[in-house]
């Protein structure tokens, strides 16, 4: 994997095989490649991730694969509807499988909402607080049937967000994964030297 490349795991919060957020998510996707972003997708239609359960998760068939994924990313890119206000279980089910995983990453929320997915918004920041993340200080919001058409970003005024976000992506997400790294090879204070490799004295 190229290190200079900026790593980005975008991952589709729905179990429809129609869904319009992975259409999204796959438009950013492109986006970033073009940019020059290494970008890999989560999809749970394809990779069947258990309901967590703290007693056998992490024997589940894919979790060993997809912690390294999630490791190895610099920014995650949440995708979800809105279901009466809140993320979808599909989402949460991913949250839930990780933590230590998340800290001094960038997170960014895309939600399918006919009424701007802020309450929705917020939940991911939240639990990007809870796992010391960052996340941008904007959500993208769209409306199937405004800014989807024919299994594509149709509408201007959502393509317009979109070059928005990969913009501010590749900006404040290079800044943040190179301060990250500088954190954890450093010996000095701050949030993420308790996610520093422990050195054996011995």
């Amino acid at each position: 994997m190229n290190d200079s490349k900026l790593r980005i795991l975008g991952v589709v919060g729905s179990l429809n095989e129609n869904s319009v957020t992975r259409i999204v998510i796959n438009h950013a996707r492109g986006l970033l490649e073009e940019k020059g972003c290494e970008c890999d997708v989560f999809d749970p239609v394809k990779e069947h991730l258990d309901l967590f359960n703290p007693d056998k998760a992490y024997q589940s068939a894919i979790y060993g694969g997809l912690q390294k994924r999630v490791e190895s990313a610099d920014v995650l890119i949440l995708g979800t509807p809105d279901y009466h206000g809140s993320i979808s279980s599909v989402l949460k089910n991913f949250l839930d499988h990780f933590w230590q995983e998340f800290a001094g990453k960038l997170f960014v929320s895309i939600v399918s909402s006919p009424e701007k997915g802020l309450t929705v918004t917020d939940q991911i920041r939240t639990v990007a607080r809870q796992c010391y993340a960052w996340s941008l200080p904007y959500g993208i919001s769209f409306i199937e049937k405004e800014d989807i058409k024919e299994r594509q970003v149709s509408s201007d005024s959502l393509k317009r967000r979109m070059e928005m976000m990969t913009a501010d992506v590749c900006s404040y997400g290079k800044l943040i994964s190179n301060q990250r790294r500088n954190d954890l090879l450093s010996s000095g204070p701050g949030f993420m030297a308790r996610y520093r490799p422990k050195i054996s004295s011995e």
